[in-house]
């Protein structure tokens, strides 16, 4: 599930939003009010349950053969296991926007979309199915670990960029 061209998703677990209002999310670390979305690219970090912790991984330019080697020369999406029922058993839907309202944010790369004003979806919101198997359909590898934390370590000391979403829901550091 990504958005066609010219257009933002916002995923959810709700499939009642009519309206979305720029807001100051809980976990924002922006003081600004807005409303989140994501472009085809960042789609995939947000084929989850909302609070699920989970780190991304991908190769970039800089990135080395050694760690194009850990990645299989692929974006990697890692969880613990004990969030695999959570996975499997979410409804997600993906409410779909003009891109012309909004505007990247997040630096050196941007990470999701921005608005500023009140939003109507273009219509109602989507279910997005079998979360794995858009992860297998998009060439993604998925990897289901004991503790998130180690994997976290070793990307952050790599060459590969890399996102870490939830994290405070991961268990602790061994």
């Amino acid at each position: 599930m990504r958005p066609a061209a010219g257009q933002v998703l916002h995923f959810s677990e709700n499939p009642r939003i009519t309206r979305f209002a720029p807001h100051v999310a809980a976990t924002s670390q922006q003081p600004e009010p807005y409303v989140w979305a994501v472009d085809a690219e960042q789609a995939p970090a947000y084929w989850f349950p909302r609070d699920c912790p989970r780190v991304l991984a991908w190769p970039g330019p800089q990135t080395v053969a050694a760690d194009r080697r850990f990645l299989l020369d692929r974006r990697m999406h890692a969880i613990e296991y004990g969030w695999l029922p959570a996975l499997q058993a979410v409804r997600l839907y993906a409410y779909r926007f003009d891109a012309a309202p909004f505007r990247p944010i997040g630096s050196p790369q941007p990470h999701a979309m921005v608005a500023t004003v009140p939003l109507i979806p273009l219509g109602p919101a989507e279910p997005v199915g079998d979360l794995l198997a858009l992860h297998e359909a998009a060439g993604i590898q998925f990897r289901l670990v004991a503790n998130l934390w180690a994997v976290m370590d070793e990307i952050v000391a790599s060459t590969l960029r890399f996102s870490g979403i939830r994290l405070r829901n991961a268990k602790p550091r061994k």
